[in-house]
């Protein structure tokens, strides 16, 4: 990992920090995450171990510090690093076909459903939040897939062009 790829990751979460903090909350204060959209770009471009951690780390601890969910910092940081790795894993397993837009935006899609299901159990169990799982995936985590997916969907072409002009070294350079 070099100076490069950190100030590279550094700028994808700060993006998904800004597109969080302008997003207004809804439904029991929960806001779509578009932090979740920037950790994939970031595992997608610098699939190693390393960075993986760092994206998770980095992003629940910032999905913590900005959520407007009632007890929502220990969910955050449990979920993100979750998430993280097994997003990671699942590059992994299709390293062949993860280069194609639409595996791409489906690994961003089922990860923002795992992220949003993680987050809900742990309020709900671990904090002891009481809120309605169901309701709340319902009309929470299945729009913020859609508006991920959809983000996703528009941004990463976008950043693979602008990476291909350059000499920066990612995965997709490989």
């Amino acid at each position: 990992m070099n100076t490069k790829q950190l100030t590279l990751m550094a700028l994808l979460v700060a993006v998904g920090a800004a597109l969080y903090l302008v997003i207004p909350g809804y439904g029991e204060g929960m806001k779509p995450d578009f932090m979740l959209t920037m950790m994939i770009i970031g595992i997608l471009l610098f699939p190693d171990v390393r960075s993986v951690f760092l994206l998770g780390a980095t992003t629940g601890v910032l999905s913590g510090i900005f959520t407007s969910f009632p007890g929502g910092f220990i969910p955050n940081i449990i979920d993100k690093p979750i998430t993280a790795f097994v997003v990671y894993a699942v590059i992994l397993l299709l390293k062949k076909t993860v280069n194609h837009l639409a595996v791409s935006t489906a690994i961003t899609c089922a990860g923002t459903i795992l992220s949003g299901s993680i987050f809900l159990l742990v309020a709900i169990y671990v904090m002891g939040a009481t809120v309605p799982f169901g309701l709340l995936f319902v009309t929470v985590v299945l729009p913020t897939v859609a508006m991920n997916g959809i983000v996703f969907f528009i941004i990463y072409p976008i950043i693979k062009g602008l990476l291909k002009r350059t000499s920066f070294k990612t995965a997709l350079s490989n």
